[in-house]
């Protein structure tokens, strides 16, 4: 290969190696269907090794790369994390149906009617949002 450097190659191994973990991360978390079959896969356990991989080599390599492997090696570890807690998140929970609306574009309630219906569902107040954390749910 002339004219590309040994750096320049093992900077593309790096890249291409990445990748392919995110890629088998993503894979196994449902968010792409498996090459071969088409199907969806939904094993958590086996993504949570992919993950962990990619962070040991953030931490391996803490100060030894470019700062486009660096930028690289994290951009693929937020996007499988949050892939991670949205697949643990959604696997649990059955899917959701959207309520009906009325003509008049008020939510319908399923309240019978000799009951009063339920008070209206408010959002967390400024105070309280301001209370939640981010945990590490992996």
């Amino acid at each position: 290969m002339a004219g590309v450097s040994h750096a320049e190659i093992m900077s593309g191994l790096f890249a291409n190696m990445v990748l392919q973990q995110t890629s088998m991360t993503l894979m196994l978390l449902g968010k792409t269907p498996h090459p071969e079959s088409g199907k969806t896969l939904h094993d958590p356990e086996a993504a949570q090794m992919f993950i962990d991989q990619l962070e040991m080599l953030e931490v391996k390599t803490r100060g030894n790369l470019t700062s486009e492997e660096a930028g690289l090696l994290k951009q693929s570890l937020m996007t499988v994390r949050m892939a991670f807690v949205e697949a643990v998140d959604t696997a649990g929970k059955p899917p959701s149906q959207p309520e009906p609306a009325s003509p008049a574009g008020e939510p319908t309630t399923t309240a019978a009617p000799d009951q009063p219906a339920p008070p209206p569902l408010t959002g967390p107040t400024a105070e309280e949002e301001s209370r939640k954390r981010f945990t590490k749910k992996y």
